[in-house]
C-alpha cells in the first residue's frame, strides 16, 4: 500500500512540473505577442507622421518655386516659361522634363542637366548645350542632304540644300561633313574623349569638363538634334577657307549661325568651331549676326 501511494505521489509531483512548465512557456508566447504588437504599432506612428509631413514639404517646395523669378525672352521681364516652348512649365528641378522657348528660368548643371522638350512650333529655337539636353530617346525625321552620307532634320534640310546650291553656283563647296549623330554615338565619342584626358592625369570631374568643350556630352549636341552640320571639315584651318568666308558673308540668308565663334567660348563653353553651322531661322540669324551675340545670350542663359 506504501508503495502504490509513493508512485501517486511521484505522479503527481510530476504532473506539476509539466503544468508549471506550460504556464511559463505560456507566460512567454504573451510577452513576445506583446513585444511585437507594440513594435508594430510603433512603426505605424512613425508611417503615420511621414505620410502627414510629405504633403507638407510638397507644398513648401511648390511655394518656394513660385517665388524664383524667370527670364524672359528678351532677358528683361519675369516669365514662367523655359526654353523652346511656349506653354507655362514648372521649373522644380533640373532633372524633370520641360518644356524650353527663348530663355530658361533653372538652367541644370553636366551632372544634371534640365531634360527638354521641344516646341514644334518654335523648333529652330531649341537650345541644347551641357545645361539643357534632350531626351535619350529623341528621335527626329532624317533625311539625307546634297547626294552625300550625311543627313539632317528634315526641317533643316531643306534649307542646308538651298544654301548649298546657291554657293554652288558661285563655285563654293559647301559638302557635308558630319550631320546628325545618334545619341549612343555622340555617348561613346565623349567617354573616349573623358578617358583619354583622365589618361593624362585629369580627374574625373576635370576630364569631363575638358572633354565637354570638344565634344558635347549625349543629349546636348546639335547634332544630336539634326539642327547642325560639320561643313567640310573639322579643322580651325577652315577659317581660311572660301568655303568659310562665303558662309559668314551669306549664310544668315538661309538661316545658318556659326555657333561656337572664337569671341565667345566663356559662354558657349565650347572651342571655337569655324566649321559648325546651325540652322535658327533667317530672321534670328540675321539679328545674331548684326547684334554678335550667340544662341544662349539671345536667350537669356548666359
Amino acid at each position: 500500500m506504501a508503495v502504490k501511494n509513493t508512485k501517486k505521489k511521484h505522479k503527481r509531483t510530476k504532473n506539476q512540473k509539466a503544468l508549471n512548465f506550460l504556464c511559463i512557456m505560456m507566460a512567454f508566447v504573451v510577452i513576445f505577442v506583446a513585444v511585437v504588437c507594440i513594435s508594430v504599432d510603433k512603426k505605424n506612428d512613425a508611417l503615420r507622421e511621414k505620410e502627414t509631413a510629405v504633403p507638407q514639404s510638397s507644398q513648401a517646395t511648390q511655394k518656394d518655386n513660385n517665388k524664383k523669378p524667370a527670364v524672359s525672352e528678351n532677358g528683361d521681364a519675369p516669365d514662367t516659361t523655359a526654353t523652346t516652348a511656349e506653354a507655362t512649365s514648372d521649373t522644380t528641378a533640373p532633372e524633370t522634363t520641360q518644356p524650353v522657348t527663348a530663355a530658361v528660368a533653372q538652367p541644370g548643371t553636366m551632372e544634371n542637366p534640365t531634360i527638354i522638350t521641344i516646341d514644334e512650333e518654335k523648333w529652330y529655337l531649341t537650345l541644347v548645350n551641357s545645361s539643357y539636353r534632350i531626351p535619350d530617346d529623341y528621335e527626329p525625321d532624317l533625311v539625307y542632304v546634297c547626294g552625300s552620307g550625311e543627313r539632317l532634320d528634315r526641317k533643316v534640310a531643306e534649307h542646308y540644300e538651298e544654301m548649298y546650291n546657291a554657293a554652288k553656283k558661285e563655285g563654293i563647296d559647301l559638302a557635308p561633313c558630319s550631320g546628325y549623330r545618334s545619341y549612343e554615338l555622340q555617348e561613346r565619342n565623349y567617354n573616349n574623349k573623358v578617358s583619354f584626358y583622365e589618361s593624362q592625369g585629369y580627374s574625373n570631374k576635370d576630364a569631363k569638363v575638358k572633354a565637354a568643350t570638344i565634344i558635347m556630352p549625349p543629349g546636348s549636341s546639335e547634332h544630336n538634334l539634326g539642327y547642325a552640320m560639320d561643313i567640310v571639315c573639322v579643322d580651325e584651318w577652315f577659317e581660311d577657307t572660301a568655303e568659310f568666308k562665303w558662309l559668314t558673308e551669306n549664310a544668315a540668308d538661309y538661316g545658318f549661325i556659326m555657333r561656337y565663334p572664337k569671341d565667345k567660348q566663356d559662354i558657349t563653353k565650347v572651342i571655337y568651331e569655324p566649321w559648325h553651322w546651325r540652322y535658327v531661322g533667317v530672321e534670328l540669324a540675321k539679328e545674331l549676326k548684326d547684334s554678335g551675340l550667340v544662341l544662349e545670350e539671345y536667350m537669356g542663359v548666359a
